[in-house]
């Protein structure tokens, strides 16, 4: 019996093996059933909008949040916003499956954890990089090149900003921390400066 839409993505994420959690077992399952389909690019394109849509939407945070929200009504609700915003069915049945299991919550998280997943099966590595002001074009293809040149094949960099390291890199590659921030380097310090007192 072929199993297609929502019945294949309920019956799928049971029996793909990933290495994670709730979030992963979902990207997985998405994952198998757009690679069956021959589908995976534009699943990867649509899930990269979804990721978008719910960053920029406060309404459709505020829904996601909501643990109170009837799962009907949910549904509902995801449906039409998808629909409305051009997404296709593969999509909309996954939501659909995600909001009938009550994991609407989750929903950010398993489009993270897709992106991740397509990543590693593409050979991607992604470097968490965090640094005090927003990094120039310049900076970024430095960087690039500087962890390509470390044995890293193809980077995908993510950037965040945190004010408080001062200035200074924190980049994240899987298990691996480089901290090069003055925060760091100025904590080192006064360490070594209480050992020697």
């Amino acid at each position: 019996m072929q199993l297609t839409g929502t019945q294949a993505l309920a019956s799928g994420g049971a029996t793909i093996s990933s290495g994670g959690g709730l979030t992963d077992r979902y990207a997985a399952a998405l994952y198998s059933l757009a690679s069956d389909q021959n589908l995976l690019d534009h699943v990867v394109d649509q899930m990269d909008g979804l990721g978008r849509l719910i960053d920029e939407s406060p309404m459709l945070r505020r829904l996601l949040g909501s643990p109170l929200i009837d799962i009907n009504v949910a549904q509902k609700a995801m449906n039409a916003a998808l629909v409305d915003q051009g997404f296709t069915k593969i999509i909309t049945d996954f939501v659909g499956v995600v909001t009938a299991n009550r994991r609407l919550p989750a929903l950010r998280a398993i489009v993270t954890a897709f992106a991740a997943l397509v990543a590693e099966k593409r050979g991607i590595v992604t470097a968490n990089v965090t640094s005090a002001h927003p990094l120039t074009d310049v900076q970024e293809q430095q960087l690039r090149a500087r962890l390509i040149e470390a044995g890293y094949g193809q980077v995908n960099i993510a950037k965040s900003v945190d004010e408080t390291i001062l200035g200074g890199l924190i980049v994240k590659i899987g298990a691996r921390l480089y901290d090069t921030s003055l925060k760091s380097r100025l904590q080192r310090l006064q360490y070594a400066m209480k050992g020697a007192a």
